[in-house]
């Protein structure tokens, strides 16, 4: 069978190190006892020859392109819902799977951060995630509150998942190479089941942060109409990478509070 032509408007650079691709689907853990694995952008199916050897779970694969699904049919034995042709970004999962599933995949780097913000949109269904990024977007995820790296990706992603990165991926390793290098990370849900604060007010604190985040955060919150004297306060003077995400919970809470008293 005739390999797949890597596409630059999906962002394709197939894995070419088998190594590389059996040492990814190990560090699936089968984190909460999940049954079902979906891989996000299969290929050629280097992850796929080994997400399909284990017997502990059933693989799903999602796939955009035409030329793939058509690749992964003749080389792959899979039965027809186990290969769905589409969009990630746009597929409902809720129609997938009604359990809990874990997400596999060297995602596509131009893509990477709106598959994130779905994963968390969809975070109580998805108990773990192992993917390929682009290094420096891992740097960033990984990140802890005090560096330049660390940003919105990282207090979302952290306030309800646990993040290990697992590997560097040199740019040789893939065909065609990408200009940057790669990285592994792995992604684990937490016991926290919602934030200790209102959410979307949580969401939106941290987005306007992180929007000025050279500035002290009472710029960027005066969108929020805050009175006088919590402006005052000594959290108000920091830069968002100085915050936690414990920290935003609790700066969320003084915000809220805020609001309600000065309706």
């Amino acid at each position: 069978m005739e390999k797949v032509k890597a596409k630059k408007h999906l962002g394709q650079h197939f894995l070419k190190e088998i190594y590389i691709a059996e040492r990814i689907v190990s560090l699936l853990s089968l984190h909460k006892g999940y049954q079902n694995v979906l891989e996000i952008g299969a290929g050629m199916g280097v992850l796929t020859q080994f997400l399909l050897q284990s017997e502990k779970y059933k693989t799903y694969i999602i796939e955009i392109d035409k030329e793939s699904v058509v690749y992964l049919k003749n080389n792959f034995i899979l039965d027809n819902e186990q290969l769905i042709e589409g969009d990630f970004l746009n597929y409902d999962l809720s129609q997938l799977f009604s359990e809990p599933f874990a997400i596999i995949g060297n995602l596509p780097y131009n893509i990477s951060s709106p598959i994130f913000f779905k994963v968390l949109e969809n975070r109580d269904r998805i108990p773990e995630m192992v993917c390929m990024i682009q290094k420096e977007v891992a740097d960033r995820i990984v990140a802890k509150h005090g560096s330049k790296t660390y940003g919105i990706l990282s207090v979302f992603l952290q306030a309800f998942y646990d993040i290990k990165y697992a590997l560097t991926v040199s740019e040789g390793a893939f065909n065609p190479p990408p200009k940057v290098k790669s990285a592994v990370i792995t992604l684990k849900r937490n016991e926290r089941s919602k934030l200790d604060c209102n959410e979307k007010l949580f969401f939106q604190v941290v987005k306007a942060g992180f929007n000025q985040r050279r500035k002290m955060l009472r710029n960027p919150l005066k969108m929020f109409n805050l009175s006088k004297e919590l402006l005052e306060m000594e959290v108000f003077t920091k830069r968002p990478e100085q915050l936690s995400v414990e920290d935003f919970i609790a700066l969320t809470k003084l915000i809220e509070a805020d609001i309600l008293r000065n309706r």
